[in-house]
C-alpha cells in the first residue's frame, strides 16, 4: 500500500525506515545489509510507482513512534519506565487481513521482557489450532517492534523464524535488548559478548 511519506533514523540496531499515512503508521522497516538496501526495500514497498510519495519529515504523532522504538532498542525499556512502551501508537492496518489484525492486536499486548508462543497466541485468539497460521501472520508483520512478533516464540520456547534480515540473530538482539524471559520456564538467555545475551541449548536445539 501506498504511503502518504516516509522517512529514516538511527537505532542502536542501525538505520531504520517508517512510513506513514494520515490514518497511521503503515510500516517500520529494520534494517538490512546496509543503509542502501534498507532505503530500497522501503521506496519498492511503500512507494512503488507513486510519483507523488517522498521522503519528508516526521510528524508528531510519527515522531512519537520513532522515539519509542529508539528507546526500546536502546534497551531503555522496563518494568519501572514507559520508555519503549509503543501500546499507544496509532496503525494503519487498512490493507491488514482480518485473521491478521486480531494476531497483531494480541501481539501488542506482550510486553517488553515477557513472551508468548505461537500456540498461546492462538489460544488467545480462541483458535487453539492456529498457531501455524499465527506464525504465517507474524512472519508478514508489516509493523516490526511496533507489533513485537519476535516476543513470539516456538513450542518449547525455542526461538522460532524472524523475517527480518538476520533471522532468528536479529530475533536473538531483539529479545537480548529486552533481556526477555519465558514466564515459566527455564531462562532463555545467558551472558554474551556479542549481544549481551544468548540462548540456552533448549532454544538452539529443534
Amino acid at each position: 500500500m501506498p504511503a502518504d511519506s516516509f522517512a529514516f533514523f538511527d537505532t542502536a540496531m542501525g538505520r531504520c525506515g517508517i512510513a506513514w499515512s494520515t490514518r497511521g503508521i503503515l510500516g517500520v522497516h529494520l534494517p538490512e545489509v546496509d543503509e542502501g538496501a534498507t532505503r530500497a526495500s522501503m521506496l519498492r514497498r511503500y512507494v512503488g510507482r507513486c510519483s507523488d510519495v517522498d521522503e519528508k519529515s516526521p510528524p508528531p504523532t510519527v515522531q512519537y513512534a520513532i522515539d519509542g522504538i529508539v528507546s526500546l532498542l536502546h534497551g531503555e525499556a522496563d518494568d519501572s519506565s514507559k520508555a519503549g512502551d509503543l501500546s499507544a501508537i496509532e496503525l494503519d492496518m487498512d490493507g491488514v487481513p482480518p485473521f491478521y489484525r486480531r494476531v497483531y492486536q494480541v501481539t501488542r499486548t506482550i510486553a517488553p521482557g515477557e513472551t508468548m508462543t505461537y500456540g498461546e497466541v492462538a489460544a488467545q485468539l480462541g483458535s487453539p489450532g492456529a498457531a501455524r497460521a499465527v506464525g504465517q501472520a507474524l512472519a508478514r508483520n508489516p509493523f516490526a517492534i511496533v507489533v513485537p512478533c519476535h516476543r513470539v516464540l516456538a513450542a518449547g520456547d525455542k526461538l522460532g523464524g524472524f523475517s527480518a534480515n538476520g533471522g532468528a540473530t536479529t530475533k536473538l538482539r531483539l529479545l537480548s535488548i529486552e533481556r526477555a524471559h519465558a514466564s515459566d520456564a527455564p531462562t532463555l538467555f545467558d551472558t554474551d559478548g556479542t549481544f549481551g545475551l544468548t540462548a540456552r541449548v533448549a532454544v538452539a536445539r529443534g
